[in-house]
């Protein structure tokens, strides 16, 4: 974990690939102990330390994520991811070639199952899908995959993944939707690289953004 930005509200952090975001059934460390660890250390909190969860990341992406360490900074935070007021841009590697360099809209529904923990996409409204909507650009191209940057418009579960996948795209190592082979640590090549929005309590824009390590696509 490494810490990009912090103050008495929030503190903004890289997530490593293959970490936890939150604890689940697994019981494996979860990044959110990690922070509250960090942070019982630094200024030495007996007991337990509040820490808000605003926006989550799959646990084998990686990248900028922000937390609240107030239950104000939690609501207002909150608030602005879903009136998708904040700017979300990741990067990918994925199967295939694009070619547009500029930002390109895609619409489509996507529907969870719970049971399965994967997403079903359509292209025309359904029943229980949601509209969730990306931009995409090419950046560069290696061999047989792309560099795309993404901008999430909304904010559905595993929807970069999901809509990337439908397009004929799946992001590289990511089998779950149809990517050809896993990558090398088991993580997939997708990563959060710039997160833009409205301190909850001073109201100043807050930029976290930060770059993959190379390699990170293999």
């Amino acid at each position: 974990m490494k810490i990009i930005y912090e103050d008495n509200h929030l503190i903004g952090v890289v997530k490593p690939f293959n970490l936890l975001t939150q604890k689940d059934r697994t019981g494996d460390r979860d990044l959110m102990e990690e922070i509250k660890d960090y942070l019982k250390e630094k200024y030495h909190k007996p007991g337990n330390v509040f820490l808000g969860m605003v926006h989550r990341l799959d646990r084998p992406a990686g990248g900028v994520m922000v937390f609240a360490r107030t239950s104000k900074a939690a609501g207002r935070l909150s608030k602005q991811w879903r009136e998708g007021t904040v700017r979300k841009l990741y990067l990918a590697w994925v199967e295939g070639t694009i070619e547009n360099p500029e930002f390109r809209k895609e619409t489509s529904y996507l529907r969870k199952n719970e049971k399965t923990n994967k997403v079903a996409v359509h292209r025309n409204p359904a029943k229980d899908a949601r509209k969730s909507e990306l931009l995409y650009r090419a950046i560069k191209k290696k061999g047989a995959s792309t560099l795309v940057e993404i901008e999430l418009l909304t904010g559905r579960p595993h929807q970069i993944r999901a809509q990337m996948a439908f397009l004929g795209h799946p992001v590289l190592g990511d089998i779950k939707y149809g990517a050809s082979k896993p990558l090398k640590n088991q993580n997939i090549a997708l990563f959060s690289h710039y997160l833009a929005f409205e301190h909850p309590v001073s109201k100043d824009e807050i930029i976290l953004a930060a770059e993959p390590d190379p390699g990170w696509e293999r």
